[in-house]
């Protein structure tokens, strides 16, 4: 299991936007929390509909793909969270804390995957 980042490094991470509805899952309470709204290696923007606890932990579960194997159990911190203009959801942004390795893995490929390099 690896702790992800530093806060520079957290504020260093280019983030991916994700255009699929990716949900967010409390593995704590095995409810929906939300979806992703954008990603990076170290933290994701979360869409929520349910309140949350300012400067709390969670341990998050979703999915980037098909399969168990696509599956990322994240600790997170919630960082910042602010109404939006939709009635009922909460832009919330939050910082991984621990991933397996493997996991981390997963999550840089994806990212690779969805952020081509230009040429140039």
């Amino acid at each position: 299991m690896t702790a992800i980042g530093t806060h520079r490094e957290f504020r260093r991470a280019r983030r991916q936007s994700v255009q699929a509805n990716v949900m967010v899952t409390d593995s704590m309470t095995d409810r929906d929390v939300g979806r992703i709204g954008n990603l990076s290696e170290t933290g994701m923007l979360l869409i929520a509909h349910t309140a949350l606890v300012d400067d709390a932990l969670y341990q998050f579960r979703f999915s980037l793909g098909q399969g168990a194997t696509a599956t990322i159990e994240a600790g997170v911190h919630l960082l910042w969270q602010d109404r939006a203009s939709a009635p009922g959801q909460i832009w919330a942004g939050f910082r991984f804390i621990t991933l397996l390795d493997s996991q981390l893995h997963q999550l840089r490929d994806w990212l690779a995957s969805h952020n081509p390099r230009r040429p140039g």
